[in-house]
């Protein structure tokens, strides 16, 4: 069932709705209530979670615009509750070293102590509250079962890998490996969740958070979703006109250099550069170089006979 479905509620409840829905159900569901049915135990989780997402305005919005799915997780890296052996104390096998202790928040439940407050009287400020305190059942109501710790990784991507989208190899700290899939709109710093791969808890498993670090390349350079390469070349290239070999994130191409072409012409190769979220992929612009060898005599011979090329710089006012 949808978060919608287990609150018995239609999409598009306000949140006094979605409030009074969750009042009812805790009530006939609570665990004080039910000891010895597992089964009530399970819904109420279940209930709590969706009461947990659905109060959230922002997580509300992702889940109805359908970019998170019931547990949270971006739908593009859900990849479920695997098998795989919690983690152990140490480094991350991703970035050497422990996990980063800043950017990565701990799963936890919602905070509904002022819920439980009212359904099952739990003291007040000033006093307040049932005869004797507490619960009507006796004790006070149990905290919802919490998940287990998110546990948080690093994993370097090779800059054409990033700008390819090519599948990574990740082998968390339990020992199970993943063919992770990078998302559309990869960035240094983007975090993938992977469900259920965390540290073990009474409401369940955390979950793994996998931070990307895209590492920089010798001659590409990023601005956005496109890719600038500077690329060299001979003088009688850039005079006469040739064809020439260009790397890109996808490999070689043969690239048409005009006749008398300037150092700084840009020239564009379509859709080689990095993928937006929506799946459109940017360019490669290559800047042209003109290359001149030092202690050429023949240039330097013809430099010193040649009269032509005016003042280059007239548009500069000099």
């Amino acid at each position: 069932m949808d978060l919608y479905q287990r609150l018995g509620i239609k999409r598009g409840a306000t949140e006094a709705e979605i409030k009074k829905a969750y009042r009812s159900l805790a009530k006939q569901l609570h665990p004080d209530r039910n000891k010895d049915n597992p089964k009530a135990n399970e819904r109420f989780s279940q209930i709590t979670h969706a009461y947990d997402l659905l109060s959230d305005k922002d997580k509300r919005a992702k889940y109805d615009r359908g970019e998170i799915d019931e547990d949270g997780n971006p739908k593009y890296a859900n990849f479920g509750g695997g098998s795989g052996g919690g983690p152990r104390p140490g480094g991350s096998p991703f970035g050497g070293g422990p996990p980063p202790g800043g950017g990565f928040d701990t799963a936890q439940a919602a905070d509904l102590s002022d819920l439980f407050e009212g359904l099952f009287g739990g003291a007040q400020p000033g006093g307040g509250g049932r005869a004797g305190g507490g619960s009507p059942f006796g004790r006070r109501s149990p905290p919802p079962p919490q998940k287990g710790a998110d546990v948080a990784y690093r994993l370097k991507v090779s800059f054409v890998d990033a700008a390819t989208l090519k599948p990574q190899r990740a082998t968390l700290s339990g020992g199970k490996t993943f063919d992770l899939k990078l998302p559309n709109g990869v960035e240094d710093g983007t975090k993938i969740r992977l469900g259920g791969q965390g540290q073990d808890g009474s409401g369940g498993k955390g979950d793994a958070i996998v931070q990307i670090e895209i590492a920089p390349h010798p001659f590409y350079t990023r601005d956005g979703t496109t890719v600038r390469l500077t690329l060299p070349v001979t003088l009688p290239e850039a005079v006469l006109g040739a064809k020439v070999k260009v790397p890109t994130p996808d490999g070689p191409v043969m690239l048409s250099i005009p006749k008398g072409a300037n150092s700084g012409k840009v020239m564009r190769l379509k859709e080689r550069g990095f993928t937006d979220k929506s799946g459109k992929r940017g360019d490669v612009l290559v800047i042209l170089a003109i290359d001149l060898p030092a202690g050429n005599t023949a240039l330097e011979a013809f430099a010193t006979e040649w009269t032509g090329g005016g003042n280059p710089r007239a548009s500069l006012g000099v």
